[in-house]
Parts: C-alpha cells; sequence; structure tokens
C-alpha cells in the first residue's frame, strides 16, 4: 500500500497521483501545491511526511467573520495590526514550526509568527488591511494545522503571570550576597580597616539591605503564620516568622547599641533559601491546563437560523439558507433554530427539527456506541453528530444544559486540598512547640543563674531552630518529583497532589478511552464463510461509507481490492447497500439486514446483544456479523496485578456490560466491575469510598468522568494528547506511559520517606545550633554558617536522593 508524500498515512481510500508523487487526499495535494509554488518545499527536506491530514474546513470557521466573537479573541487590535495566539494542537515537530513561522511568504498580510513549541501554540502578528482572523484560520487549516478554538476562549479574560515570587527572590538573594560580603571584615577581625573607617557604615548598610529582605521579600510569611494563629493551626510559617522577626529586632538593637554586627546575613540566607524552596515547589507546567470544563469543549459559535425564514414544514427554501448569523452560544434562547454540521458538538439541550442524527455521546456518557434519532427526539448537550447536517431547535440555554449541570454539584466549587495535612505542617505543630518550651526553659534557667545572658540565650534558641531546614526538604524533595514525573510524561499539578498519591489505598478506573484505546480495535467475524466475490462488493460498499465502524472495517478488508459498483444506498443508523453485476451486500444493523433475507440467526445475534457489531448478508440469506473488541492497553493486566498488593480496585464504566466476561478472565480477582455508569452515579461512588475512610485515586479521560476525578483524593487524566481534551483534574498521563501508573505510586511514596530522612538530617543541626543556644555561646559567625549550611545540605541530600530513586525505578537516564 503507498503513502501518502504530505502526511505519510496510508492511501487506503483514495490515491492521487501528482507531480510523480502520491496523496490520500486533495487537501494534502493542495497543502503540497501552496507551499510548492510558494518556494516552501524546503518543508519536506526537514522531516519525511512532516505534514498533516487538512480537514474539511467548508464553513467551519464562519463565525469568526462575527467581529464581537473575532474581538474577543485578539490580543491587539489597533492602527491596522491584529495580535492573536492560537493553540494548534497538531504541532508535532521542526517542519511544523518551520512552515507556520513562516507563514508571511504564503500571504504578505503576516507580519510575523512566533511557535511556542511546549504549549503547541503560535503568535501571529498580521495587516488587517483586507485580511482578518478568519482568513487567518483557514490558511492555518488548509495547511493542516487547525487551530483549536472553543468557547473557553472567548468567555476567559487572559491574566497576566504573578511574578511577585520572582521578585522576592531576586531582591533576597541580591541582599543576601552583599550582606555577606560586608560581614567578611566582622568574621575575620580586620580592625585597623574595619574599626577606624568602616565598621559603622557597612553595619548600617547590611542593616538597609535587610529593610526589603524583611517587609518585602519575607513578609508572606508574617501574613501566613498570622493567619494559621487566627485559624488555631500552627502551621511551618510561625516558627519561620518567629525566627526572621527575632533575627531582625536582635541585630538591629546590636547595632544601635553597638554591641555587634548581628545576624543580617543569616536573616537574608534564610529568607532566599525559603523563597527558592517556594519557588521550586510552585514551578509546574504552564503549558497544561489542569482546570477545564466543559466551556474548554464547546464551540465558541453555532449558525443560527432568524425564527422568521427558518423551515418547519421539513423543506429547505432559498431564504432560509441566507437569513442566517453565526451566533455566540452564550446567546442562543429557547426556541432559536441552530444548524449542527457533521462532527460538530451540540451545545445545548435541543429537539431535532430536521435530518438524521447519529449522535456520539461518548464524550458525555463514555457509552461507545452512536445513538439513531429521529425528528421530534430530544438531544443532549455534549453529543457530538456524525451524519450530516441537522436542524435543532434550543430548549435550554448553554447555563441549564444537562452538561453544564455536571458543573452545578458543589464539589466543582470546593478545594479538595483543603483538608489535607502536608507532612510539613504536621511535624510544624510538634516542632514549634518543643521550640518555645525550649527556648523558656532555658531562659528561665539562665535567669537564676545568670541573668546576663538570658535575653541572648532566648534570642538564640529562636534564632538557631528556625525550621529552615525543615521547611525546605518538602519542597525540594517534592520539587526534583515533579520533574521526574515530567520527564516521564506524568504532568502533576503541584506537589500536594505528590504527597496525597503517597495515602492512596483504592484506585478507581474508567473503562473506555482510559483502559482501552481509542487507536485501534480488535475485530472477529462470525459467520458464513464468505465467497471472494462477496468480499469483494462488501469492500467496495464500505469503501464508499464515511461511518467510523464502515472505516474500521475497510481497513480491515482493503487487501480484497475493490469494484466499481452499480449502486450504492445508506440509511443513516442503520446500514449500507451495494450492488455490483449480480452480487448484493448490505451491511449494518441485524434488522436491517434481515428486513428481506430468508435465513436468519437468531442465535447469534442473541449472543451479540451487549456486544458492538456489524452484521453482513444478501438479499438472499443471513451470512453473519463482525464483532468489535476494545483494544485494551498494552500493560492493563500487569498494572492490576501489581496495584492489587497495596490497593482496593474498581472498574467504572459509562459503557455496557458486553465485556464483563472477558475483564474478569484476564483481571486479579476481587475487583469491582460496575457499568452502565452516568457521571452523576460515578462521583457518588467515589464520595461513598471516600466515607468509607478511602483515599482514592480516580483514573479517566474524558468529561463524563469529570465528577469523579473532582470528587477523588487524586484524579489522573489519561490522554493521547496532553495539551488537549482534558477535563479539570490533577494529574495528566500520557497515554503511552500508562504500564507506569504502580511505578508513579511507588516513587510518591519513597518520596514521603525522603522527607522524613530529610527531617532527621536536619534535627542534627538544630541539635547543634541549640547546643550553642542554650550555652550562651552563639556567636554571628557561628549562626552564619550553620544556617545556610543546613539549608544548602538539605537541598544536596534530597536531590541527589531523589536522583537515585528515579534510577532505581527506571524513572531517570
Amino acid at each position: 500500500m503507498e503513502n501518502c508524500f504530505h502526511c505519510g498515512d496510508a492511501c487506503d481510500r483514495t490515491v492521487i497521483k501528482y507531480e510523480d508523487k502520491q496523496f490520500c487526499c486533495h487537501g494534502c495535494k493542495t497543502v503540497f501545491d501552496i507551499l510548492n509554488e510558494n518556494d516552501l518545499s524546503y518543508y519536506y527536506d526537514l522531516q519525511q511526511t512532516p505534514g498533516i491530514t487538512p480537514s474539511r474546513i467548508e464553513g467551519k470557521y464562519d463565525f469568526l467573520e462575527n467581529k464581537v466573537i473575532s474581538d474577543k479573541l485578539l490580543e491587539f487590535n489597533e492602527q491596522g495590526i491584529q495580535v492573536v495566539t492560537l493553540l494548534i494542537p497538531s504541532i508535532h515537530c521542526s517542519s511544523c514550526i518551520w512552515v507556520l513561522e513562516n507563514l508571511n511568504k504564503l500571504n504578505p498580510a503576516v507580519k510575523t509568527a512566533q511557535v511556542n513549541f511546549p504549549r503547541k501554540t503560535v503568535r501571529v502578528t498580521y495587516s488587517s488591511d483586507g485580511f482578518n482572523l478568519h482568513d487567518l484560520v483557514v490558511l492555518l487549516a488548509k495547511l493542516g494545522y487547525d487551530p483549536y478554538l472553543s468557547l473557553e476562549d472567548a468567555s476567559v479574560k487572559k491574566t497576566t503571570t504573578d511574578r511577585t515570587l520572582i521578585y522576592q527572590l531576586g531582591i533576597a538573594g541580591f541582599a543576601f550576597g552583599n550582606i555577606m560580603f560586608l560581614s567578611f571584615p566582622e568574621y575575620f577581625k580586620v580592625d585597623e580597616f574595619w574599626l577606624e573607617r568602616y565598621k559603622y557604615f557597612f553595619r548600617w548598610l547590611m542593616f538597609a539591605f535587610s529593610l526589603p529582605v524583611v517587609f518585602y521579600a519575607g513578609w508572606g510569611y508574617f501574613v501566613s503564620a498570622y493567619k494559621g494563629l487566627r485559624s488555631r493551626i500552627l502551621n511551618i510559617d510561625v516558627p519561620i516568622a518567629i525566627g526572621i522577626f527575632v533575627l531582625f529586632v536582635r541585630s538591629s538593637v546590636e547595632i544601635i547599641m553597638d554591641w555587634g554586627s548581628g545576624f543580617f546575613d543569616s536573616l537574608a540566607g534564610l529568607v532566599f533559601f525559603l523563597l527558592l524552596g517556594k519557588f521550586f515547589q510552585q514551578k509546574t507546567y504552564a503549558f497544561l491546563s489542569f482546570e477545564r470544563d466543559y466551556k474548554s469543549y464547546f464551540p465558541i459559535a453555532v449558525t443560527r437560523l432568524f425564527k422568521e425564514y427558518a423551515s418547519v414544514d421539513g423543506e429547505n427554501t432559498s431564504e432560509t439558507s441566507k437569513k442566517e448569523d453565526q451566533a455566540q452560544v452564550y446567546e442562543l434562547e429557547k426556541g432559536d433554530r441552530i444548524i449542527i454540521r457533521n462532527s460538530e458538538l451540540i451545545p445545548v439541550d435541543a429537539i431535532l427539527i430536521k435530518g438524521k442524527a447519529l449522535i456520539d455521546y461518548s464524550f458525555v456518557t463514555g457509552e461507545a456506541e452512536p445513538v439513531v434519532k429521529q425528528s421530534g427526539d430530544y438531544l443532549y448537550a455534549g453529543g457530538r453528530q456524525q451524519a450530516g447536517v441537522i436542524e435543532l431547535e434550543v430548549l435550554k440555554p448553554v447555563e441549564q444544559s444537562y452538561l453544564t449541570q455536571l458543573w452545578s454539584n458543589e464539589i466543582f466549587s470546593k478545594n479538595k486540598q483543603s483538608g489535607f495535612e502536608s507532612l510539613t505542617d504536621k511535624i510544624s505543630k510538634r516542632f514549634t512547640i518543643t521550640l518555645l518550651l525550649i527556648a523558656l526553659v532555658s531562659t528561665i534557667f539562665w535567669l537564676f543563674y545568670d541573668t546576663s545572658i538570658a535575653l541572648n540565650v532566648f534570642t538564640s534558641v529562636l534564632i538557631v531552630a528556625c525550621p529552615c531546614a525543615i521547611a525546605l526538604a518538602a519542597p525540594f524533595t517534592l520539587g526534583n518529583l515533579l520533574r521526574i514525573f515530567g520527564r516521564n510524561k506524568c504532568y502533576i499539578k503541584n506537589s500536594k497532589v505528590i504527597e496525597q498519591l503517597s495515602h492512596i489505598d483504592t484506585v478507581v478506573f474508567d473503562k473506555t478511552g482510559t483502559l482501552t484505546t481509542n487507536q485501534k480495535n480488535g475485530i472477529v467475524y462470525e459467520g458464513i464463510t464468505l465467497s471472494e466475490d462477496e468480499k469483494l462488493v462488501l469492500t467496495s460498499t464500505l469503501r464508499a461509507s464515511n461511518h467510523p465502524l464502515s472505516r474500521a472495517l475497510y481497513t480491515l478488508l482493503n487487501t480484497n481490492g475493490i469494484c466499481t459498483l452499480d449502486s450504492f444506498t445508506e440509511e443513516v443508523g442503520k446500514g449500507i447497500e451495494g450492488v455490483s453485476r449480480a452480487f448484493s451486500i448490505k451491511v449494518g444493523s441485524y434488522d436491517f439486514v434481515t428486513e428481506k433475507a430468508q435465513e436468519k440467526s437468531q442465535v447469534l445475534e442473541q449472543s451479540n446483544t451487549n456486544k458492538t457489531t456489524v452484521h453482513i448478508g444478501t438479499s438472499e440469506e443471513y451470512k453473519g456479523c463482525f464483532v468489535f473488541f476494545n483494544e485494551y492497553r498494552a500493560g492493563m493486566t500487569d498494572v492490576f496485578e501489581a496495584l492489587s498488593k497495596n490497593c482496593n480496585l474498581v472498574v467504572l464504566s459509562g459503557d455496557n456490560n458486553g465485556e464483563q466476561a472477558y475483564l474478569e478472565q484476564i483481571l486479579p480477582k476481587g475487583i469491582t466491575l460496575l457499568f452502565n455508569q452516568k457521571p452523576e452515579n460515578k462521583l457518588n461512588y467515589v464520595k461513598t469510598l471516600q466515607d468509607q475512610g478511602r483515599n482514592v485515586l480516580m483514573v479517566g479521560d474524558g468529561l463524563n468522568d469529570s465528577g469523579a476525578l473532582a470528587q477523588s483524593n487524586v484524579g489522573i487524566v489519561i490522554s493521547e494528547n496532553v495539551n488537549v481534551f482534558s477535563p479539570a483534574c490533577d494529574g495528566i498521563l500520557d497515554a503511552s506511559r500508562f504500564k507506569q501508573i504502580t511505578t508513579f505510586l511507588t516513587l510518591s511514596r519513597q518520596g514521603i520517606k525522603v522527607i522524613n530522612y530529610a527531617f532527621i538530617f536536619s534535627l542534627f543541626y538544630n541539635v547543634i545550633g541549640l547546643g550553642f543556644a542554650v550555652t550562651g555561646h552563639l556567636a554571628p559567625v557561628v549562626a552564619a554558617i550553620l544556617m545556610p549550611l543546613s539549608s544548602i545540605s538539605i537541598v544536596i541530600f534530597t536531590t541527589v536522593y531523589t536522583y537515585i530513586l528515579g534510577r532505581k525505578l527506571n524513572l531517570v537516564d
């Protein structure tokens, strides 16, 4: 079989010969022509078959002609220049970057185009004189780079990145370096230079450098400590705030009273390393979205028919096709008539007025089998039309649709991590109480023994025991784990998710799209063997149909050869029929195939009631059926075997129970299998497990899993494309790494052990420091050495240890 010169796909349906090259469709040939005519054929030298098959775009982006809609997508629109950033999911290689950044050669109106490969976006600046956003998007679509435009793009205002932490870190680092430099004469007792000329100047300069450190860079710790105490919670920021305050006050007093240079170097170093740990902890994957809801999937606009011109008698008029507009989804009201084209998503609950509907609800329910709808039937939002153009009458606006109601559940307004107590917070309670007790006891002792150093002991204990190392242990350990997860295509929302993963004892899997792959299906034929002539007509009949099951069967049978059909008919939702010479083949549902057949097979039909089947027959007899089985992901059985040792396992599916027996056969014993589960059933089931004290990991893939993902302790989405089409979640796992789920859970548990070891390690430094402090011998140089050394050693320890764990689990090269 020949492959397309442009995209590399097999030319299994059509072969177009052009300039000694073959193309799978006219779209690929058109892209080749465009590139060749504009002297961009170098595109094919960068990588073999780098292109993407262009989709059909007739009318698809007409809504961008609506100025109100297009203005919401633009970033800049002044003086004849417009700037827009578009998400292009199909960007996949250097050739894509090259052709997109050379758009100006295809149309001179384009000034510049910059590709952000990790985010899969292109930022285009163009002249709006005779060229608009619609023209740009159509140009990209003709090249095979269809932008992904959703309702969210038009309804959410662009927010700027908060760079406060970066500024705080920069100021603390600048001050830390300068204060350390100014402290050297004091450390090394450079008496002549120090005492005679610059001692007071250097000390007051250090004081000046400390002011922005305390009142800007470190101010967040005071705010956090205050909020914690107001809520009667002793978080880790309480002892840190005490330490910063005591360091600043005592150092200031020492300078004012000319007792010494204080601890400004330790103060700046403490804040700098703490902020560095916070920055490392908050660093995540900005090019991924973990907070998507239905607006990320719905179209921005649909074609609306003007009410006075909409057809009511089932027939189109010439006026009807002219009197229409592109309406924003939020503008739709009850009674509006809208047009939904093939492969478009239905954005509202509506009644089918005209046309034959074949609706795929897998997006909402998880059920893979499309549903046939007739005129007058109720259609729910979220279904995708698969059989041509249909006309609908809106019953509810988008905010009141069935799919939108999934987000009215209170679970979507809660922060699931708000009730989670981290390991650092647990330890901070005991640490704070212990620290204060040691400070009070030691101070009371010195009040009776030597009052002159009692205050010095009190402040010294609070300074040296400031939990810098403890506060850094978790951020750097979990930050390193985040990086290891990311390298292995498991993108976690934040570090707290890793801590929660370490406590998981129950794992709930969706089936369709999660345990099964969307890329391929297993197909088995059951019935009477077909003759060679029947196979030839069957293959030719399948070739003429665009139904997904027909295309899958054609791919399987295309080695049989093809012939020219004398006639071809298709009844949407029922089946197709092809006739060639004396042979007639019917393909489709059992009732359609056996309607006029003399011989039927009720036994065969009943045995496949709960399976996806395509039946084959002639006018004389029923032949048999092709049974479609889901293709399960590689390593699924091994994953379940490994997880069953430490976790309870559940499979929750919106699909029917046609494969229950097969799953019971290949999966370990004792696994709970539940089918025909609606989205709300999944959410409630997860909540029931949590009420029983279980820590639940939900693994899903679609919008129908969104409630369960939000309710669970941790929600992970399996995605064939990590940049798009993932509901709100705590993590996104590339489908190719499904078999490593067990490894990621193991690494999470091991990571908590690293934090515990780091706590013990930091305790060693605190004991040494307290020894100096309670005996009244804490000199500035000792504090200056111990505090940064403890911080640096914790960073090195956690980094090395997590790297070793990654190597041990084959996650790091």
